[in-house]
């Protein structure tokens, strides 16, 4: 079994030594001064996996379970949500506050991400609904004033590119933030809801498919079967329920300061590091 472990600066090798007090470690590779990886003698069941993350808890340090089948050298597909995930806002909720709805429209979303709403297209719809009569100019304020990057988003979609990696953003949000996105970071490919507009107000209505959970899983591998690979081709970033899907047998899935029910299924759960701390495995 290997493990990994990511801090903003440097790895602390006492945290090691707490570890070596219940595992055996058969190896530990320094990739980087803040990631390394440990080869453990005995498979890890849940219970041991909670320890190892609380113990990095304590020395500031995410700790990660690499599935058997990941290999960095093999990665062709980097494949993220975008909000709360690539950026720091839920989109849907700032176009919510032109209209002072933020309060309503954030309490779906947030129990959407929690998975206490099963069906997301459904949840997008109630959302978008409350938003009628928003004037388009709100969507550009959104992104002018209140989008930012997270943490190492830039220097991870330059890592990834520099490797031949192809990026890929899957989100349940709006193509009016993922076009302007694809045009500031060179991103390769990005799939999203188109809100419908008439007469420079929103109508409440989202135009064709919904991209939801399955869809998002279905984009992600489309594009690594377009590559001549399988879904152990890709990473996979996400921070809410309608992620879990396209992070189930991926090559790699990363939970990006996300909810617990997404901490729990991913391989790594990202709390203290950036976006780019992955391209250390790679």
């Amino acid at each position: 079994m290997h493990i990994a472990l990511f801090h903003q600066d440097v790895i602390d090798d006492q945290l090691i030594r707490e570890i070596e007090k219940s595992h055996t470690i058969v190896s530990v590779e320094k990739k980087t001064p803040r990631t390394a990886v440990l080869e453990l003698k005995e498979a890890l069941n849940i219970e041991h996996r909670a320890h190892l993350r609380n113990l990095g808890v304590l020395h500031q340090t995410d700790v990660g379970f690499l599935p058997k089948h990941f290999k960095g050298s093999d990665i062709k597909v980097l494949a993220m949500d975008m909000d709360s995930t690539l950026i720091n806002i839920e989109c849907i909720d700032e176009i919510a506050d032109a209209v002072g709805k933020k309060k309503e429209v954030s309490e779906i979303t947030e129990a959407a991400m929690r998975g206490e709403i099963k069906d997301f297209s459904e949840s997008l719809r109630r959302r978008v609904a409350l938003l009628k009569g928003v004037p388009a100019f709100a969507l550009d304020e959104v992104f002018t004033q209140r989008l930012r990057l997270n943490p190492g988003a830039k220097e991870l979609i330059a890592g990834a590119h520099a490797k031949g990696i192809h990026t890929l953003l899957v989100s349940g949000g709006f193509t009016f933030f993922t076009h302007k996105l694809q045009a500031q970071l060179n991103l390769s490919e990005t799939h999203a809801n188109q809100l419908e507009i008439v007469d420079g107000f929103l109508t409440g209505q989202v135009l064709g498919n919904i991209v939801d959970g399955a869809a998002k899983a279905a984009y992600v591998e489309a594009r690594c079967l377009a590559l001549g690979a399988n879904k152990h081709a890709a990473i996979t970033m996400g921070d809410g329920s309608n992620d879990l899907p396209m992070m189930h047998g991926a090559g790699l899935s990363i939970a990006y300061r996300a909810k617990p029910i997404v901490k729990e299924k991913a391989d790594l759960a990202f709390d203290h590091v950036g976006l780019n701390a992955c391209l250390d495995l790679l």
